[in-house]
C-alpha cells in the first residue's frame, strides 16, 4: 500500500497562490477558508530585505491528533497515509481544530462541518496528482508515495535536506520542506501587523505577552485568518459542569460540614437539584455549540472510544443518572439507600469534573491546555463551586469542619493554585508563551481577588452577632464571588489557549 506525502520545495516557490486557487476550485472551499495557503514572511531591514514564501497545509500525520479526538470517527487515517474526513458523519464539535497543531482544519459555515485537505483523494484514487501539484508553475510541490524508492518524492527525501513543522508535538507529519525559512515554520516567530501586504486583516493581530515580542525585522506580510472556534459555550460549560459535580462531591459530607437538613424539605435534596439543573445547562451548552446539533446522537451511535469527548459524554450520562436516582429515592423516602447512592456517585462526580483535563490533553495544538496538574485544578474548582451549596442550608457550626470554614479553605486552595501552579509545569517555549499570555490577561489576578472576597464573606467577623443568618445575603455574595472568579478564569483559559498561534 502506498504511503502518500508532500514535499514543498521553497527554493522554487514564487508565492503565486496557484496552489491555493486550484485547491479552492477543485474542492469548493468557501471564501475566507483555506486548505492550503501561502504565508509571506519578510526578513531584514531596508535595503537588505528578502521575502520568503511558505506553503502551509494539513500534514496528514501518521499519529494524527485530529483522528484521535474526533468523537464520531469522521476523521480517519486511510491505509495509504491520507487523513480523510467524512462530512456526513461530522457533528461540527471543532475539537479537531483544537487538536491540530498546524491550523489545518476549518469549519464550513454552510454545512456546519469541519473540512481539510484530503490530498485530493478523489483524484489520487484515479491515479492523478492533487490539484495543487498539477497547477504549480515551478513544480515546487512534489506529491507521491514515500515508501517507493523509485518515486520522485522518495528520491528527494533521500538526497535533499528537509525539515518538518512542529515535530515536538509527536504527530509524525508527512509534509517535508526544503529551503524554507526556519522562522516561517515556527508559530509566533514573526511580527504581526495591523494590515497585510495587499489587504486588511480578517481579524486583529493576536496579543503578544511581554517578553515574547518577535524581532522587528521579521514580519508576517501575508497570512490567512484562523478564528477562535471555542467561545462562551465552552468556558461556561466548564463552570456549570463543575457546579454540578461539586454539589454531589460534597453531598455525602453534609453532616461532617455541620449541615443536617430535615428529610422531606427542600434542603434535603438541594445537592441533587443543584447538580441536575446545572448538568442540564451543561448539556444544552454542549449541543448548541455544535455546528450540526442535529447529529449529536452520532456520539452514541458511532463513537470513537479514543476520544475523551465520547468518554466524557458517558461519564456525564452516568453521573446524571446516578444523581437522578438519588433524588428519586430521597423523594420516595428511601433515605438510607439514597445516602449510599450519594457515596457511590463520588467517582462519577470526580470524573464529571476532571475528564476535561484528559480532553484538553488531546488538544495538542493548544499549549496552555496541556499544563500538568489540570485534573487536580478542575477538582479544586468543583469543590469550591460545590462548597457554596451547604452555605445555603441550615445547620450549626458543631460539625467537625463547619461549612463556612470548609468553603474558605477551598477558596484559599484555589488562590494558592493560581499563584503557584506555574512552578509545577513542564514547560517549553510555546508553553511559557501561552502561560504568559494568560497572566497578562489579568484574569488570574482578578479571580484571586474574587476568591479572597468569597472567603471573607463566608467568615465575616460578627456574622451572627450582626443578625445575619446562614444562607442569607452574605452566603449568596460568597457564592457569587466564587462562581464569578471561576467564570473569569475559565473564560481567559479557553480564550488565551486559542490565541497562541499555530501557523
Amino acid at each position: 500500500m502506498p504511503q502518500y506525502g508532500f514535499v514543498i520545495d521553497q527554493r522554487k516557490c514564487i508565492g503565486c497562490h496557484a496552489c491555493t486557487v486550484a485547491c479552492k476550485s477543485e474542492n469548493q472551499v468557501p471564501v475566507g477558508s483555506f486548505r492550503t495557503w501561502v504565508k509571506y514572511v519578510e526578513k531584514g531591514t531596508y535595503p537588505a530585505v528578502k521575502r520568503h514564501f511558505t506553503v502551509l497545509r494539513c500534514n496528514h500525520c501518521d499519529a494524527a491528533p485530529c483522528v484521535e479526538i474526533c468523537p464520531v470517527t469522521a476523521l480517519h487515517k486511510r491505509d495509504d497515509g491520507i487523513v480523510d474526513l467524512d462530512r456526513d458523519a461530522c457533528i461540527g464539535c471543532k475539537a479537531c481544530m483544537q487538536a491540530c497543531p498546524y491550523d489545518a482544519l476549518y469549519l464550513n459555515d454552510d454545512t456546519g462541518t469541519a473540512e481539510k485537505c484530503h490530498y485530493c483523494a478523489h483524484r489520487t484514487e484515479l491515479g492523478l496528482e492533487p490539484a495543487c501539484v498539477v497547477v504549480c508553475p515551478e513544480h515546487a510541490i512534489i506529491a507521491g508515495d514515500t515508501s517507493n524508492p523509485a518515486t520522485e518524492i522518495a528520491h528527494h527525501l533521500a538526497t535533499e535536506k528537509v525539515e518538518q513543522r512542529r515535530v515536538e508535538k509527536g504527530t509524525k507529519p508527512r509534509v517535508w520542506y526544503t529551503g524554507a525559512l526556519n522562522e516561517s515554520l515556527k508559530p509566533g516567530s514573526t511580527l504581526e501587523q495591523e494590515m497585510y501586504l495587499w489587504s486588511d486583516r480578517a481579524e486583529a493581530p493576536r496579543p503578544v505577552p511581554p517578553g515574547f515580542e518577535p524581532p522587528p525585522d521579521l514580519i508576517a506580510a501575508l497570512d490567512v485568518p484562523h478564528p477562535i472556534m471555542w467561545g462562551w459555550h465552552v468556558w461556561l460549560y466548564l463552570v456549570t459542569k463543575n457546579i454540578a459535580a461539586g454539589a454531589m462531591l460534597l453531598a455525602p459530607l453534609l453532616a461532617f460540614l455541620g449541615r443536617r437538613p430535615e428529610e422531606g424539605g427542600v434542603e434535603a435534596v438541594l445537592p441533587e437539584a443543584t447538580a441536575l439543573f446545572f448538568l442540564a445547562v451543561t448539556t444544552v451548552l454542549l449541543i448548541v455549540d455544535l455546528g450540526r446539533p442535529d447529529r449529536f446522537l452520532h456520539i452514541l451511535t458511532r463513537p470513537n472510544w479514543k476520544s475523551w469527548l465520547v468518554k466524557g459524554t458517558w461519564v456525564l450520562m452516568g453521573f446524571g443518572g446516578c444523581t437522578a436516582a438519588s433524588l428519586g429515592l430521597r423523594l420516595a423516602g428511601f433515605i438510607d439507600t439514597a445516602d449510599v447512592l450519594r457515596i457511590a456517585n463520588l467517582p462519577l462526580a470526580v470524573m464529571a469534573s476532571g475528564y476535561t483535563a484528559f480532553l484538553f490533553a488531546q488538544c495538542r495544538g493548544r499549549d496552555l491546555w496541556l499544563e500538568k496538574g489540570l485534573f487536580v485544578h478542575l477538582i479544586l474548582q468543583a469543590l469550591l463551586a460545590g462548597a457554596a451549596v451547604p452555605l445555603f442550608m441550615h445547620g450549626t457550626a458543631t460539625g467537625p469542619f463547619p461549612a463556612p470554614v470548609f468553603f474558605t479553605v477551598v477558596a484559599i486552595l484555589n488562590v494558592m493554585w493560581l499563584r503557584f501552579h506555574n512552578r509545577m509545569m513542564i514547560v517549553d517555549a510555546a508553553a511559557r508563551r501561552a502561560h504568559a499570555l494568560l497572566r497578562s490577561s489579568g484574569a488570574p489576578g482578578l479571580a484571586v481577588l474574587m476568591f479572597y472576597g468569597a472567603a471573607v464573606c463566608a467568615l465575616l467577623p460578627g456574622f451572627h452577632s450582626l443578625g445575619f443568618v446562614e444562607g442569607g445575603w452574605l452566603s449568596a455574595l460568597a457564592a457569587a464571588f466564587a462562581v464569578g472568579g471561576l467564570t473569569l478564569y475559565e473564560r481567559a483559559f479557553v480564550k488565551c489557549g486559542q490565541e497562541t498561534p499555530n501557523s
